[in-house]
């Protein structure tokens, strides 16, 4: 081993000491319980629901959201909160414990709907969303209820789990409980799905366990895979004591099963599942080591020092058995496959990679808390926003482990929200009370809903600190809100902000492709995003599941005259990088098509609104113009285009020098006396020579008519051979021979 490989790995050892704190659970702010897990090359994801809304005499479950989590490390976590929630999506119920899989950078997860009304699939791009339907079929669940396939006979038919195998191919399990037709020894389902993991390839089928003990097969079905064998895990029925993680092996994923033994008993560190209640876990590998998360009962009890949460109503030391919490632990296998029993522990996993500090990161990033809470804004169709909320006038952190600061850290900037002043973040080392390194002082905005970035210097923060605090401090409880935060130093990547598609800005006077919107940056600020969708389903997507602009959601069409933006929306928006040749007034023409009358939308230039423009029309196949006479100053900007009201389609804008100018893009020619441009019940056509060159463009009401137009009109008679007429909006087209 050289010098500079055993050096690094001291750093590395030096920075992963055993804190003084416990590490599990993830989370000490609220009640999470049923998480599966999965991971790909860069992150381990948990998944969660939440026992939050239960009060503190609770004898049942109120569970109505997901959670989601990830880490690069094992030891510093990121809270995403409420990434998908059944009081605000319509058509499901309660959702309870669920499964995640990660494949080819997209994420699914099945729910059970209503805790037994059967089996949600969705799907996403990111593991914090946007969150989409993902059963195909026009249904809106995968089994049961109005599922594409029942459940089996197997009771109450929850608690599903998601698996894809190596070559890509999905299955998902479940189970629920006993029936006259299934006994619990015979409980679980398990059912293909097909190559673009939205149908099932048949109906179910029953998942056999050989050699099972007297404890009953009951929820939290679970396939995973570990040097080419197959694991299937469960909850043992709870009728016969606290339950426990049960597996079998087998060498197909379909089974049969061969019971093998335990891999998690009762969670009992601290918060002992109590008899009559439930286990529940997920499994992943990641970066060569496998883990399994779980739920228990330890904050509800109290936790190693920690402020014991209070339960919904407020109070203090709520009822341990409905109040659970998500902790994490390393699992091995013996030299014949089989797994050991994990052992539950406070510390968790060893933090497996140093944690970088200067990137952009959710405010809630962190390896443990103390007097916080939080507050998830979910909105159906958006990537999960989730806030932090310190409590201020009590002792009040974040802590983040083995942190490379590298040659040193010189600021720290954060995106926050304060309704009163005084407030400010202290980082310090070692502990909340240790080495200060620098105070940021948050700006009053006025309400915890403004955000403002604020910016301090910090000093003494070089090489490996095994324990950075976050610490919040405010003479008012409760009035601060914290989104975001990152290091600037040594490390520091600057954020790349977004640039044109082509790669150069668009020319003013001159043509945009709506379609061909500005590419994301990436860092951190408003000036890296360059749309916003708020349905992430793309509706324009191509045969083969492809789009024009895979990934963004923007719902654009194919047709034969090229692109189209559609589904438009309130509230979305799309920016382009111009450059406006002189300063002055420039008359805005916009191709679109729609039948409502209230559709409309805005134009913007650097934040700075230039036109209101209303769209309305009788026909989604015939597109028209709209214009709007705007000012527009010289050189580099970004143009935003904002949908105000909802529904119409765009095809592209021009703009031309000087006001109430002529459009020099659509200058169509009268071919029958009284036919203008723009009247409800005609559309424009092109003409083309077979070299693809445009002659001319004319309107009519209908493919048919255009082509005796063309036929009747003296122009036709100057070109020889064959003529293609297209019409602009659907792309029909014919093809017209003519003579001299």
């Amino acid at each position: 081993m050289n010098l500079l490989k055993k050096a690094t790995m001291f750093g590395l050892m030096a920075g992963f000491g055993v804190s003084a704190l416990a590490d599990n659970p993830i989370s000490t702010y609220h009640y999470l319980a049923d998480p599966g897990a999965a991971a790909d090359d860069d992150y381990f994801y948990i998944i969660t629901d939440s026992d939050d809304p239960a009060p503190a005499n609770s004898d049942g479950y109120k569970i109505y959201a997901l959670y989601a989590f990830r880490s690069r490390d094992m030891q510093n976590w990121t809270d995403y909160g409420i990434i998908y929630d059944a009081r605000k999506v319509s058509g499901i119920n309660d959702i309870w414990a669920s499964g995640i899989a990660v494949h080819n950078g997209t994420f699914y997860i099945v729910f059970p709907d209503g805790g037994g009304g059967g089996i949600g699939y969705i799907k996403a791009p990111a593991i914090e969303g946007p969150w989409t339907n993902a059963v195909g079929q026009g249904k809106d669940k995968l089994v049961g209820g109005r599922g594409i396939i029942g459940c089996d006979g197997v009771s109450w038919c929850f608690d599903p789990g998601i698996f894809i195998d190596d070559d890509g191919t999905t299955y998902v399990t479940w189970g629920g409980g006993e029936s006259n037709s299934r006994p619990n020894t015979d409980n679980f389902d398990i059912v293909k799905l097909n190559d673009a993991k939205d149908a099932p390839v048949g109906n179910g089928s029953h998942v056999k366990v050989n050699n099972l003990p007297t404890r009953k097969m009951l929820e939290a079905s679970y396939i995973h895979k570990h040097k080419g064998t197959y694991y299937f895990s469960y909850s043992t029925g709870w009728q016969q004591g606290a339950p426990t993680i049960d597996y079998g092996i087998s060498s197909n994923v379909m089974g049969p099963y061969t019971w093998k033994g335990t891999i998690l008993g009762d969670p009992s560190m601290n918060g002992r599942s109590i008899n009559g209640n439930n286990n529940h876990h997920g499994i992943a590998e990641f970066k060569g080591h496998s883990y399994v998360v779980y739920h228990d009962r330890r904050i509800a009890k109290g936790h190693n020092g920690l402020e014991i949460i209070p339960a919904d109503d407020g109070k203090a030391k709520p009822n341990e058995g409905y109040h659970r919490s998500v902790s994490v632990d390393e699992m091995f296998y013996n030299a014949d496959g089989t797994i050991k029993q994990v052992v539950c522990t406070n510390e968790g996993p060893a933090q497996i990679e140093n944690f970088d500090p200067y990137d952009w990161y959710p405010a809630l990033t962190s390896s443990k808390q103390k007097g916080i809470r939080s507050r998830s804004n979910f909105v159906q169709g958006k990537a999960a926003d989730h806030v932090l909320l310190p409590l201020s006038s009590k002792e009040a952190w974040l802590r983040v482990s083995g942190v490379d600061f590298g040659a040193g850290a010189t600021g720290f900037t954060v995106e926050a929200a304060s309704a009163a002043d005084g407030n400010k973040i202290e980082i310090r080392s070692g502990s909340a009370t240790g080495t200060l390194a620098g105070t940021c002082t948050l700006k009053n905005t006025g309400n915890k809903s403004i955000f403002a970035e604020n910016k301090c210097d910090v000093e003494g923060l070089s090489g490996v600190v095994k324990q950075l605090f976050l610490v919040f401090k405010g003479s008012q409880d409760s009035t601060m809100a914290v989104k975001a935060w990152g290091f600037e130093g040594s490390g520091t990547t600057p954020p790349e902000p977004q640039k044109p598609f082509s790669g150069k800005a668009w020319e003013i006077p001159g043509k945009i492709e709506m379609e061909d919107f500005d590419i994301p940056g990436s860092g951190r600020g408003s000036e890296i995003k360059s749309y916003s969708e708020n349905d992430s389903e793309d509706h324009g997507i191509e045969n083969g599941g492809k789009s024009y602009r895979e990934g963004t959601g923007v719902d654009i069409y194919k047709k034969a005259t090229g692109y189209v933006v559609g589904y438009n929306q309130s509230g979305e928006w799309l920016e382009y990088t111009v450059n406006v040749k002189e300063a002055g007034d420039y008359t805005m023409f916009a191709s679109v098509a729609t039948d409502n009358s209230t559709a409309s939308f805005t134009l913007s230039i650097d934040d700075k609104s230039i036109a209101e423009v209303p769209v309305a029309g009788d026909s989604w196949d015939d597109f028209v113009k709209v214009k709007a006479n705007v000012t527009l100053p010289a050189g580099e900007h970004v143009l935003r285009f904002t949908i105000t009201g909802d529904w119409f389609d765009i095809d592209y804008m021009t703009f031309a020098a000087g006001k109430n100018a002529k459009d020099p893009d659509d200058e169509p020619i009268a071919l029958r006396k009284g036919l203008q441009l723009g009247a409800s019940s005609v559309a424009t056509f092109d003409v083309f020579d077979l070299t693809g060159k445009k002659i001319t463009s004319f309107t009519a009401r209908h493919i048919h008519e255009a082509k005796k137009l063309w036929r009747d009109n003296a122009m036709s008679k100057s070109v020889q051979g064959v003529c293609i007429i297209r019409n602009r909006h659907n792309g029909m087209t014919t093809k017209v021979r003519t003579t001299r």
